[in-house]
């Protein structure tokens, strides 16, 4: 278990510096509430594809399948993670609200995402990858 946990977070590491360097391009490039919406979905794509080949090969082991069989598990990865993006989109932009700064913009999105990846990873268990509990440990 503490493998896997490890490797978790170090993958959400990758997925975070992602997804933020996606952002931060977005926002040198486009400004206002439509650049970063902009940036905030983008990011947020990048982050997720990356994050979902890492958790499927590394994490829950999951053989490669049909392409209908993968389409749907991606699909079902990506709405397992909707609440927890929410989660990290209000919270980045909270404190961006709150203290109007690029720095604490990153800190609220930082703090957002490992909330959310701490709740998705227990729905990617139980829903998306359905590992056996003899193989979660």
């Amino acid at each position: 278990m503490a493998v896997r946990a490890i490797s978790y977070a170090i993958f959400a590491i990758v997925a975070v510096l992602v997804n933020l360097g996606i952002q931060r391009l977005v926002l040198t490039e486009f400004v206002g509430v439509s650049g970063y919406v902009l940036a905030l979905v983008l990011g947020t794509g990048a982050g997720l594809v990356v994050k979902y080949m890492l958790d499927k090969k590394w994490i829950f082991f999951d053989q490669p399948q049909d392409f209908r069989r993968e389409v749907g598990k991606f699909s079902l990865y990506t709405l397992t993670g909707v609440a927890t993006t929410l989660l990290f989109w209000g919270t980045e932009t909270l404190f961006l609200i709150v203290w109007q700064t690029e720095r604490m913009r990153e800190v609220g999105a930082i703090l957002g995402l490992v909330l959310g990846y701490s709740i998705k990873y227990r729905l990617d268990l139980a829903y998306v990858f359905q590992v056996e509990t003899s193989k979660r440990n």
